[in-house]
Order: C-alpha cells, then structure tokens, then sequence
C-alpha cells in the first residue's frame, strides 16, 4: 500500500476527520494489512489457518476479533528475519529490543515504513505543543532501541533543529542545554529526574533553563510525577507512547491543550483493550490489555499484537481518534504481594505523597518462610534529615501503603543519590526470589 505523507504545523485532515471517515479508512487499511501478512508472512498464514481464519472474512472492524493474537514469543520464535513480509534486499532499517529476558525481538523497517514513522512522531511532536522552529534536545538512546532514532527522525521531519545527545553523560547534557537552549527535551520521566538533580548540584535552577516542553515515554510514570517535574522546569510535561513492535515511540501522544491521555493515531495503528485473563474485547473504559494492529506496515505487519501494557481506551476529546489512559502497569511487571497485586506505579503514588521524599526509588521483593517480603527503598530530598525525621516519613510511607493498597512493606529511607540512576528505563524492581 503506497502511502504519501505531509507534515506541517498544520493539523492534517485526518486528526479533525469525522468517526464514520477514520472508521472506513481503517477497515480498508486493515483489509490490506491482513491480505499482506498472510501472503508474505508463514507465522500468520500458519496461525490464520490454525484458528480457521482467512483475511477475507474481515468485513468489519469487529471482525478482528476473529483473528489470533500476536506474542512476544511469536517473534522470538521467528527471529531474526522470519516475521519479515518484504525481502530483505527492500529493508532498510533494524532495530531490536534489549533482549534481557531471552531473545530480542527484531523488527525491519521499508524506506515507507521510515517515512510513516518518522511522520507519525512528527505529528506527536506538534500536538504535544512542538513547532517548526524548536530546538529539541533528544536524550533517549540511539542504536537498536528506538526511542532516539524514532524522536530525532520526527523532530527532523517537523523541521525542528536536532540536538542528538542520546543516554548518559548527565553534566555534559545539562551544560549543553544551558548553551544551546533547547525548546524542547525528550527523554524517560526517571532520567528528566535525575538530571533535575544535576542541575540542582551545580546551582542553577532547572525552571530558568529554556526548557518548556517534555515529552516523556519508555516506561510508566505517574501523575504525581508529571507534577514534580513540571513544577522543578516549569514546562509542559506530556506522556508519549509507543513500542519497537509496533513501530517505535510515535504511536500516540498527549495533545499539550488537554493532557487527559495519549491520543492514538489510529489511522496508522488499531488499538483494542482485552480482558487480560479471558482475551475477549472489553467496553470502551474498561481497563485490560493493550493489543494493536499495524495499518500500513511493509516491512513487518503485526496483527493483534498482546503490549501487556494496561490502560483503557476512552473517546477522543483533542482529536477525532480515540485516547487511552496513562500506562498504570504491565501485566508482566505486576508484583503479587501476600495476594495482593501491586504495580511498581502504585508504590511511586504513595511516595509523592511525602513532601520531603523523591521519586526516586527501588523495590525489593524476598521470600522467607514461602511467604514474600516488599521492601522500598526511597530518598530523601535534602541530605541534612536527621534520623528521627527519617523514622517519621517511614512511618508516613508505610502508612500510606498499608491504607492505600492493602500491604505491609518494609521501607527503607536512604540518603539522596543512593538509589542507582538508570540513563535510560529506571530498573524499578529487583526481584531476589529465585536468586
């Protein structure tokens, strides 16, 4: 499917059009889509034909539900190349995952496939309040994660000005943005944090630097932490979405004007919301599993890809296209506690409820006697706490905790910068049960 894109400053037709035109544009995109994948791809025509499937049965939207799921396994299964439905004499680019719980997954991209992705983070940029003539000052990593060449790509698309720093080197980066003043950072919410710090620790105040937009993703992150760190740069902090699997960040974007939850741009990716136990689609506001479809992906389709990332899908309030609420978790990073099930985001919660605590911290879960032990460590803001004050925000935080979720945990109140910095995702658990 030859695709031509247009990116401006200017809203594109599609992001106003009416529901019955978005819905139209994607079952045909859709239609297209599957025909690709079971052509070209053996992993879906084997999977079509197992659930007794065919591409042709699609005759509505509500169809898709008729088709097998995608897994990270399936990829990992196929790797490197086996997902791939375009030779590779037409693939122009791959990135992959880390790979630190087995294999990575692989994913290749077409000249078009660029093209599509370099405008859809175009478009994220300008809804999140970018413009033209911005500086943009990329921090998340370059190399086989997509995060710093899917930012650095749309910001050039846009027609910003590129400063590509990637991960790390956190002096380096606050003394370039005294001195190239960007308009605009990207980075992981975690990261933003620590270089807040930074600038703290050399005397200059992170709300005078020229910084007014950040738009932050790669992991979860809370309300309560968008308020810290708007309220330290005073700027515009908004939530930006996406996975390599489905194309890279870009996926969908908090328009700066409302802030209520990434919009998806669902002319490019379909998304549903399923049960994450049952697999079955959920009303519209109920929360379950993310999956998406890709609409126009050459390189590598992905059809009802399980992200195990839980939110909800909600109406859409900037754009015609439907929003999800912020990420409170993944289904795989869910921690359960003596029966009670916790995500790393509900402790971070609790612990901006503690004026005098940061937000950075770790969580530690043991087991002793069969039963499991959650430990949190977190800082404290100013080093000259003394140890009596210490015991009173462990009380607090603990008593937050127990009233707010429902366990007993073990905190631990340490001195600032003892928690580990992270230059790219913040490792929010260390899990020594099977150790």
């Amino acid at each position: 499917m030859k695709i031509e894109v247009n990116i401006s400053d200017e809203l594109e037709p599609i992001e106003t059009a009416s529901i019955d035109e978005l819905r139209a544009l994607q079952l045909e995109r859709m239609q297209w889509t599957l025909q690709h994948a079971y052509a070209n791809v053996p992993m879906y025509r084997q999977k079509f034909d197992d659930a007794g499937v065919h591409p042709d049965d699609l005759k509505s939207l509500e169809d898709l539900a008729k088709f097998p799921f995608t897994t990270k396994q399936d990829l990992r299964d196929n790797y490197p190349f086996g997902a791939f439905a375009v030779p590779m004499d037409e693939v122009v680019r791959v990135h992959a995952s880390s790979g630190t719980t087995g294999k990575p997954t692989v994913v290749g991209y077409t000249q078009q496939d660029i093209d599509i992705w370099a405008a859809a983070m175009a478009r994220s940029i300008r809804a999140a309040g970018g413009r033209r003539a911005d500086i943009v000052h990329v921090s998340y990593g370059y190399g086989l994660f997509t995060g710093g060449l899917g930012a650095h790509y749309g910001a050039e698309r846009l027609g910003c000005t590129v400063i590509p720093f990637g991960g790390g080197q956190t002096e380096r980066q606050v003394q370039l943005i005294q001195d190239f003043k960007p308009d605009i950072i990207m980075v992981t919410p975690s990261y933003c944090l620590a270089m807040a710090d930074e600038f703290d620790r050399q005397g200059i105040d992170p709300a005078q630097t020229s910084i007014r937009l950040g738009m932050f993703g790669a992991e979860p992150w809370t309300n309560s932490m968008r308020e810290e760190i708007e309220a330290r740069f005073d700027m515009d902090a908004v939530d930006l979405y996406g996975l390599s699997e489905i194309i890279g960040p870009g996926v969908a974007v908090e328009c700066v004007e409302t802030k209520d939850g990434p919009t998806i741009w669902e002319d490019y990716f379909y998304p549903e919301v399923v049960d994450a136990e049952a697999l079955v689609p959920v009303e519209g506001g109920v929360e379950g599993e993310l999956v998406f479809t890709s609409l126009i992906k050459q390189a590598m389709p992905i059809i009802r890809y399980r992200t195990r990332d839980l939110t909800r899908l909600l109406p859409g309030s900037a754009r015609t296209m439907r929003r999800m609420s912020k990420i409170t978790g993944r289904s795989d990073d869910m921690m359960i506690i003596r029966g009670v099930n916790v995500f790393p985001t509900q402790i971070e919660e609790q612990i901006l409820k503690v004026e005098q605590l940061s937000p950075h911290y770790q969580l530690e879960i043991t087991r002793e006697d069969k039963l499991d032990d959650l430990a949190v460590r977190v800082e404290v803001r100013r080093r000259d706490i003394d140890a009596a004050a210490r015991e009173q925000l462990v009380a607090e935080l603990r008593h937050y905790i127990k009233t707010d979720i429902g366990i007993s945990a073990h905190v631990e109140v340490q001195d600032p910068e003892s928690i580990p910095r992270s230059m790219g995702k913040a490792q929010r658990v260390v899990d020594k049960r099977n150790l």
